[in-house]
C-alpha cells in the first residue's frame, strides 16, 4: 500500500493475504512455490484477475532534468558542452524516468527495497528488469515545464518454469504519459518485471546472445560508478538493495539506466534524429564499475540495432530504436 500525496490519484491495489507463504525446496531439489501451494496458487490467481490501476501526476521541473543531465555520462559536460534543459523543449526520450515516483513509506517497502506497487503475493518477492517498449507520438510530444499525468495499468500476467520447480511470473505493466489538457498520450511505455521467489537461486553464467552483428556505426563507452548508481537511484526514488547495499556480492546496475543509455547513444551520435519507437531485452546482468560499450547499427534509413557489452564480453542489454 501507498501514501496518498499532493497531485497523485490512486487507485489502491489490495493483495491477497501473504502471512506465512514462504520458498521452500523439495527433497528432489527443485523449488516449491510454498508448504501449502493450493492456497498460495488460489491468492496468485485472485491477483493475477484483479483489475490493477494507478494515476500519478507530476510537474516536469527542467531542474530535475538537469539533475539527470549531470548524471549520466552523454550529458553531463565531460564530452560536449553542458546544455541546460530549458522550459517548452521536448523532454528527451527515456528521460521521463525521472518523474512519476510511487511515494512509498520506508515501512511499506519490501525487504529488498522495492516498492509493492503492482507486485505479486509472497513467494515472489525479487524483481527483475526485464524488457521494454516506447512509442512516441511526436505531434504531441511531453515538454519540460509542463504538467502531466502517467496512468500504469497490468496488460498482462504470464506464468512460466511453474511445472519444472521454478516459478517466474512476467507482469507486463503499460503506463499512459499524457500532458494535462491533452486527451491522447505522449508516450505509451510497456515495461516487463520478472518476479521470481526469493529462494530461488541465481544463474552465475552468462548467457550467450546470438546474431548481433560483427561491426558497428558506431559506440559510446563509459564506467557506471557507484555515484552513478546512487544518484540514479535517487532520481528514481528507488531503493533497490542492489544496486546500493555494499552486502550485495554484486552491486548490479539498473536497468533502466542501460536502456536509457541506448537511446543516449543514438543520441550523442545523431543529434537531429527523431525517436519513435524503442524496444529493449535485458540479457544478463551488468556489474557496477565496469566498463561498458554500446554499439549502433544502421537497419536501414529508419532502424537502429544496439546492445551493450561490458569490458568481459558479456552482453548486457540489446535495443532496437525506430526512427520518425
Amino acid at each position: 500500500m501507498c501514501l496518498k500525496f499532493p497531485q497523485t490519484h490512486q487507485t489502491k491495489i489490495q493483495h491477497p493475504n501473504q502471512k506465512g507463504n514462504q520458498a521452500q525446496r523439495s527433497p528432489a531439489g527443485q523449488l516449491e512455490i510454498s508448504p501449502d501451494s493450493n492456497a498460495n496458487q488460489e491468492a496468485l490467481d485472485a491477483w493475477i484477475a484483479e483489475p490493477k490501476r494507478l494515476t500519478l501526476s507530476d510537474t516536469l521541473h527542467p531542474e530535475r532534468v538537469s539533475d539527470l543531465f549531470i548524471t549520466i555520462p552523454s550529458r553531463d559536460g565531460s564530452r560536449k558542452p553542458f546544455r541546460e534543459p530549458r522550459t517548452g523543449q521536448r523532454l528527451a526520450p527515456g528521460f521521463e524516468i525521472a518523474f512519476f515516483h510511487f511515494r512509498t513509506q520506508e515501512s511499506q517497502l519490501r525487504p529488498d527495497g522495492t516498492d509493492g506497487e503492482f507486485c505479486p503475493p509472497s513467494p515472489f518477492s525479487r524483481r527483475m528488469w526485464a524488457s521494454g517498449k516506447m512509442t512516441w507520438d511526436n505531434r504531441n510530444p511531453l515538454l519540460i515545464g509542463e504538467k502531466a499525468t502517467a496512468t500504469w495499468t497490468v496488460d498482462s500476467v504470464q506464468k512460466k518454469g511453474f511445472d519444472m520447480g521454478k516459478p517466474m511470473l512476467f507482469v507486463n505493466k503499460r503506463i499512459d504519459f499524457t500532458m494535462v489538457g491533452k486527451s491522447s498520450p505522449s508516450l505509451v511505455e510497456e515495461r516487463v518485471h520478472v518476479y521470481l521467489p526469493d529462494a530461488q537461486g541465481q544463474n552465475r553464467t552468462p548467457r550467450e546472445v546470438k546474431d548481433l552483428p560483427t561491426a558497428s556505426d558506431f559506440s559510446f563507452t563509459y564506467v557506471p560508478s557507484l555515484t552513478t548508481l546512487f544518484r540514479f537511484s535517487a532520481m528514481m526514488w528507488n531503493a533497490h538493495h542492489i544496486h546500493l547495499d555494499k552486502d550485495y556480492s554484486k552491486r548490479l546496475v539498473h536497468g533502466p539506466l542501460t536502456s536509457l543509455m541506448l537511446l543516449e547513444t543514438v543520441a550523442d551520435h545523431a543529434p537531429a534524429s527523431i525517436v519513435h519507437t524503442f524496444e529493449y531485452r535485458a540479457r544478463n546482468p551488468l556489474i557496477v564499475g565496469r566498463a561498458n560499450t554500446i554499439y549502433g547499427k544502421y537497419k536501414g534509413e529508419k532502424s537502429i540495432q544496439l546492445w551493450c557489452v561490458d569490458e568481459d564480453g558479456v552482453v548486457g542489454m540489446t535495443g532496437l530504436v525506430g526512427l520518425a
